[in-house]
């Protein structure tokens, strides 16, 4: 589930979902300066590069945001430059007042950990971001992802620039759209028995109980660990419009899919739990 970065040579561990390149974007919530909730969809039909980073208060963090305002200075303004952080939105317009950041839009992620866990670059044992550079093509597909192995590196900003006129020399690219879990009030069907019997042999940790619901229970190390996996599971149900029963337990998550307006099983049920397993297995 976890992924290695490291502090000073010390591992650290890296969760949320795992994106590639060539992947749609996920969408994200982080907090603006003026405390307004931002969107990926707020940066429609633009080519973003977006940088994450632990903190404004470390001299490697200071100097990523000035050497993007530097660069953003000559792009083209189709391009946006944004750099997300977990630093508090008050910390983050003092800095970028004091040393006159204006091209690049600078947010937090402290509310919802957001993008963080869509983008699998929140740092467990900190509950901070990775020092990561994305670009995403204003097509919305994940063209290029850097990563720092160690933190307290500096990205290699020559390389970010160079793929980012690549990308923009390339142009768009068509992604196929994931499947997503339908609204309640456009489902379907209750699934057959012969299909959810089917169905469950391609979702084997999950137990189908009276046909009904299927119900998937794990156990983590740690409270702190449940608790990240169910603040995960609550951000993915909501951007796929489903409502899970999810009961924390100490250590041990239990999590009942159902579709509640048809009271049993249907194809979104399974398409969820799917999801959850490429979450909590990757």
């Amino acid at each position: 589930m976890d992924r290695k970065i490291f502090f000073q040579g010390n591992p650290l561990n890296l969760v949320g979902k795992e994106v590639k390149i060539g992947d749609l974007a996920l969408g994200f919530t982080v907090i603006s300066s003026d405390l307004k909730e931002v969107k990926l969809t707020d940066f429609n039909e633009k080519v973003k590069v977006i940088t994450t980073f632990p903190s404004l208060d470390t001299p490697v963090c200071d100097l990523q945001v000035k050497e993007f305002n530097n660069q953003a200075a000559s792009l083209s303004k189709d391009i946006i430059v944004i750099g997300i952080s977990k630093d508090l939105p008050f910390a983050q317009k003092r800095f970028c007042d004091f040393n006159n950041i204006k091209n690049v839009v600078v947010l937090s992620d402290y509310k919802y950990s957001s993008f963080g866990l869509n983008y699998g670059v929140l740092i467990k044992e900190l509950n901070l971001l990775a020092r990561t550079a994305l670009i995403i093509d204003s097509n919305n597909s994940v063209r290029y992802i850097q990563k720092a192995l160690e933190i307290t590196k500096a990205l290699n900003y020559k390389d970010i620039i160079d793929n980012l006129n690549a990308v923009v020399k390339s142009g768009t690219k068509a992604v196929q759209s994931p499947k997503k879990c339908m609204p309640c009030e456009g489902i379907g069907n209750l699934l057959s028995l012969d299909l959810i019997r089917e169905l469950a042999v391609e979702h084997s940790k999950w137990e189908v109980v009276d046909n009904k619901k299927i119900v998937r229970q794990i156990q983590f190390n740690s409270p702190d660990d449940a608790k990240l996996y169910l603040d995960m599971i609550f951000l993915l149900a909501g951007e796929q419009n489903h409502h899970p029963l999810i009961t924390l337990s100490y250590n041990k998550l239990k999590i009942t899919l159902t579709t509640h307006a048809l009271g049993g099983l249907t194809e979104n049920d399974f398409l969820m739990a799917g999801f959850i397993d490429q979450m909590l297995d990757n």
